[in-house]
């Protein structure tokens, strides 16, 4: 299954140290890792989100593969419209999650605030 997850550059930084095979673990304010299943929602918040949020005012969109069988395991979550749709995985299981991504995580596209 192919999925999405919108970052900053701190996270893109830790995703890049790890030779883009491994997302970071979650901050303990962050119980929940939640990649999306639609580019287009990515960008969203990457464009949005990110941009208005982070430090730097940048954003990134990142593309990966999990094996099915392993996506299959966790519920879709739709917070919003029709394609507005994450997993929602407990950041006890990130790292276990980390294992079953195919490939590495590629970076699709960057935002910047234009001010």
């Amino acid at each position: 299954m192919i999925l999405y997850r919108p970052v900053g550059t701190k996270e893109l930084e830790l995703i890049r140290e790890s030779g883009y095979r491994k997302f970071p673990p979650r901050l303990p304010d962050q119980p929940i890792f939640y990649p999306v299943l639609w580019e287009e929602y990515a960008r969203e918040i990457a464009g949005r989100w990110n941009v208005k949020y982070n430090e730097d005012h940048r954003g990134y969109v990142t593309r990966f593969e999990v094996d099915d069988e392993y996506f299959e395991k966790f519920e879709v979550h739709q917070v919003g419209k029709s394609y507005h749709e994450e997993l929602w995985v407990p950041a006890g299981e990130l790292e276990e999650f980390n294992r079953h991504i195919l490939g590495k995580i590629q970076v699709t596209e960057k935002f910047n605030c234009m001010v």
